[in-house]
């Protein structure tokens, strides 16, 4: 077994996201539109030759609801999702668990929760030298860690520690509910409290780092902020919705993941496997890109 290891948690959804609008179309044997998960499959696969994974589990958004949509009725939905895309979200689980790779499809949570929970069961592994969570999606940012637990951005190969996240968002870590709370997050849903905008929720939880703490009274507040008097009123108005938001945006740390940090380490693609789903891709040409990557030693 490797004795120190680094483990690569990779949000499936947005890599396939990611493909579909930038990779070129694809068809199956049967007509099916396949270029997304044809482009997936190499991109993980660059994950391991090039940018050093030995330790990789892929989270994807099974089914796009979750508990949070009988939380909150705006929450996002798969309303206006592509269907030549949401076709692809088998196919791409299935062609990652035949190159070998763990796969979190989630249910009752999101991708962005498996990451939470990776991230918080494999950063306590003192085998364990560092998490890193693949995707640019700043809920992630909440998970953060010094320099142990990190988000990395692969398509601008940008990684955001624990400082990072103080020099872009003005916060601590554990205040990115809070602040998505108040200043909103479109592409989850979540509107956010009037007024609010990332210099005021960043000025204001540097200060009070958590919703219930940031008094009603503006003229208590310990910092300057241009209309506190309105941003004080808002959010006096609407804490219980600022609470609801905070609990949107609060990532799950309790997914089903099944693995042990050992379990993730890739040792190469299922061939057989592989072999059939490709036929069902119209793409055998990724049966020998996948065999002419090195398996890690260890």
């Amino acid at each position: 077994m490797i004795g120190v290891m680094h483990v690569h948690a990779v949000d499936g959804t947005y890599e396939l996201f990611r493909a579909y609008f930038g990779a070129p179309e694809a068809k199956t044997p049967a007509g099916a539109e396949i270029g997304a998960v044809r482009a997936l499959a190499r991109s993980m696969l660059r994950l391991v030759r090039t940018e050093g994974a030995t330790h990789v589990g892929i989270a994807f958004d099974h089914t796009v609801e979750s508990f949070r949509n009988d939380l909150f009725e705006g929450y996002k939905t798969g309303e206006g999702l592509e269907p030549e895309l949401d076709a692809q979200f088998h196919p791409a689980e299935e062609v990652c668990k035949a190159l070998g790779f763990v796969v979190w499809p989630m249910v009752e949570l999101e991708a962005d929760d498996a990451m939470a929970t990776a991230a918080a069961r494999y950063g306590a592994d003192p085998q364990v030298e560092t998490v890193r969570l693949c995707t640019p999606d700043k809920d992630l940012a909440q998970c953060v860690e010094g320099e142990r637990i990190v988000v990395v951005d692969r398509r601008r190969n940008l990684v955001l520690d624990e400082e990072g996240v103080r020099a872009k968002f003005g916060i601590e870590p554990a205040s990115m509910p809070d602040y998505l709370a108040l200043v909103g997050d479109t592409a989850d849903g979540i509107p956010g409290i009037p007024r609010w905008g990332a210099k005021s929720a960043s000025t204001v939880l540097a200060e009070y780092r958590h919703l219930e703490a940031i008094p009603d009274d503006p003229d208590a507040w310990t910092v300057k902020v241009r209309g506190a008097a309105a941003l004080a009123a808002n959010l006096a108005e609407m804490r219980e919705e600022a609470g609801l938001y905070r609990t949107l945006a609060t990532l799950r740390t309790d997914a089903p993941l099944a693995e042990s940090v050992a379990d993730l380490r890739w040792r190469g693609p299922d061939l057989e496997r592989l072999q059939e789903v490709c036929e069902e891709l119209g793409d055998e040409s990724l049966v020998e890109r996948a065999r002419a990557v090195p398996v890690p030693e260890g």
